[in-house]
């Protein structure tokens, strides 16, 4: 809606069009644009092209990681992002509650940047989501790398610090174990774990989880982030070089259901070694 209180459809502005002052309510904020606010149209373009938001989910630097283990685009194998067309993104159910009950003033709010409008400070979420998911990044000087973690283990642990505000992190590591990674694997010691949750930095060893069948080396779980299709690589780039001995085939039988790495040790070899 125009200032002179007129309706006109977005492809009929025209450059200098001034829009109304007091749009509809939105969310939590009870106050509308102040009438001494002018906003103008400075500028028509027709958005005829979308690879700016495509570009954004799918490229490296902007994209994120998730629980789920790998990039939003992405495989354990490094795959590039596919195609538009079958590129997508969307947000689980329980992410709902990060929103949750936010229209009920549950939360601070303060002016946007330009004074027209308020927004939260801060989100309601009910899900300690930072815990959950984990977050890596770096900024000057600055780095984070945080491992992501079990809901019902973070919620145990939440509901024992609330009954005993004083608890010591060896008591809340009786609930939270440790981190726990979307690909699995196998953490080596504690130590690192109660140095990080302490001082908040420490070092976490993890490596992949194995069984031997019948001459076979499988591996079902490897550590975090690690990129499968390389470290299949490497294996073979060893083998042929003699570093590593024994190996008579690898196969990568990994699907929808998991993985699953098949190393084949030949016969006079001990696949215990």
């Amino acid at each position: 809606m125009l200032r002179d209180g007129t309706y006109r459809e977005a492809s009929y502005l025209r450059v200098g069009d001034s829009l109304m002052p007091s749009p509809p309510e939105l969310g939590g904020d009870a106050e509308k644009i102040p009438a001494g606010i002018n906003h103008k149209v400075a500028q028509i373009r027709f958005l005829d092209q979308r690879e700016d938001v495509y570009d954004i989910t799918v490229e490296e630097y902007h994209n994120f990681l998730l629980s789920c283990g790998v990039f939003v685009h992405n495989s354990v194998d490094n795959d590039p992002p596919a195609a538009m067309r079958y590129t997508e993104a969307k947000l689980s159910k329980i992410a709902n509650e990060v929103l949750a009950d936010i229209e009920y003033e549950t939360v601070d709010y303060a002016p946007t940047f330009d004074g027209t409008m308020k927004e939260p400070l801060f989100l309601p979420s009910k899900l300690p989501n930072i815990l959950l998911n984990g977050a890596s990044g770096i900024a000057v000087g600055m780095a984070t790398n945080m491992p992501p973690h079990n809901l019902g283990e973070v919620v145990d642990g939440l509901i024992y610090l609330i009954r005993n505000r004083n608890a010591t992190v060896e008591e809340i590591m009786q609930f939270v174990k440790g981190p726990d990674f979307p690909t699995g694997g196998i953490i080596l010691g504690k130590s690192g774990i109660l140095q990080a949750y302490r001082t908040g930095r420490g070092k976490i060893d993890l490596r992949a989880r194995a069984e031997i069948k019948k001459g076979e080396i499988i591996f079902t779980e490897i550590p975090y982030e690690v990129n499968k299709a390389e470290l299949l690589s490497k294996i073979a780039e060893l083998s042929k070089e003699e570093v590593i001995e024994g190996i008579s085939s690898i196969k990568d039988e990994s699907n929808k259901e998991g993985i699953r790495i098949v190393v084949k040790v030949k016969s006079n070899f001990n696949p215990e070694v």
